[in-house]
């Protein structure tokens, strides 16, 4: 090794070639791309199916009467918002969704993390919970007609008894998903039982929770729907079966999309509330779409 001189001494020199000594990688500068994700993807998919539905009536490959083209379909979705006829029956389905499914929500997560957290809790309920999970909403819609009437109660029960399950099975799953280390490791700090859901168990269970809310938003939403359909003078389910029965096929499909609409967009909004609150989350682990 070689030697040069300086103020304060000799110190060796470096000897090999620049060339030789492998340089450190750049770093990777962080993409602000926006994502389209399987949103962006699905796009030509999605559109291509619209097309056919516009031609596939026009050239006969379906009968116009009961498939009408798209483009009807939107005319009669128009003149329904128009005329305030969509927008109420929106308000009232939604309205009754909505509540069932807040029902859903106060009674199915604290239940959840009750059963997730106590094995004895859970060994004294399960079987009780498993028989009414497998018991099918739409056979108990005539049980909570005869006992609540075909008013707004028994509409509410059949989407609160749609929704629970879903938020349940997963609250449950996810305190059952928390790791025992992180719990040990904060029982050893002391702390209390409130803290230790607030800042450990909550937080690692809102993936699974939001997860099951997706789901329990769409139950709820079918579960409504049907309900409208078989006793109901209003709702989304309402429209869909009477446009049917007067054989006016446009106004039925306009809310069936209008249905799917709703459905998509409350879906990607709890897609967001979880990325929202899982931001401690790498972006592999969150949902796709």
């Amino acid at each position: 090794m070689a030697f040069v001189t300086d103020k304060s001494g000799f110190v060796p020199a470096v000897t090999a070639r620049s060339r030789d000594i492998p340089k450190a990688a750049p770093a990777r500068r962080k993409s602000r791309r926006f994502s389209l994700g399987t949103f962006g993807y699905g796009l030509p998919l999605l559109i291509t199916f619209f097309v056919f539905w516009e031609i596939a009536p026009r050239l006969g490959w379906l009968n116009a009467i009961f498939f009408p083209p798209l483009s009807e379909v939107l005319t009669a979705w128009y003149a329904m918002l128009l005329d305030g006829t969509l927008s109420a029956n929106i308000g009232i389905s939604l309205q009754r969704a909505f509540i069932g499914f807040a029902l859903a929500l106060v009674v199915a997560i604290p239940l959840g993390f009750l059963m997730g957290r106590y094995s004895t809790f859970e060994k004294v309920s399960d079987l009780l919970v498993q028989t009414l999970r497998n018991t099918s909403q739409f056979a108990l819609l005539p049980v909570f007609i005869l006992l609540l009437g075909i008013g707004e109660a028994s509409k509410i029960a059949i989407t609160f008894y749609s929704s629970i399950f879903f938020l349940l099975i997963n609250t449950i799953s996810g305190v059952k998903s928390v790791d025992p280390l992180l719990l040990k490791a904060a029982r050893s700090m002391g702390t209390s039982d409130l803290d230790l859901f607030r800042k450990v168990i909550l937080p690692a269970s809102i993936p699974h929770i939001v997860a099951g809310a997706r789901l329990a938003v769409k139950s709820s939403i079918f579960a409504v729907i049907g309900a409208e359909m078989l006793a109901a003078k209003s709702g989304l389910g309402y429209l869909i079966q009477n446009s049917q029965l007067m054989m006016e096929t446009a106004d039925m499909y306009a809310g069936i999309l209008t249905m799917t609409f709703i459905g998509l967009i409350v879906n990607y909004l709890l897609v967001w509330f979880e990325r929202w609150a899982t931001g401690w989350k790498s972006p592999s682990e969150s949902s796709p779409h």
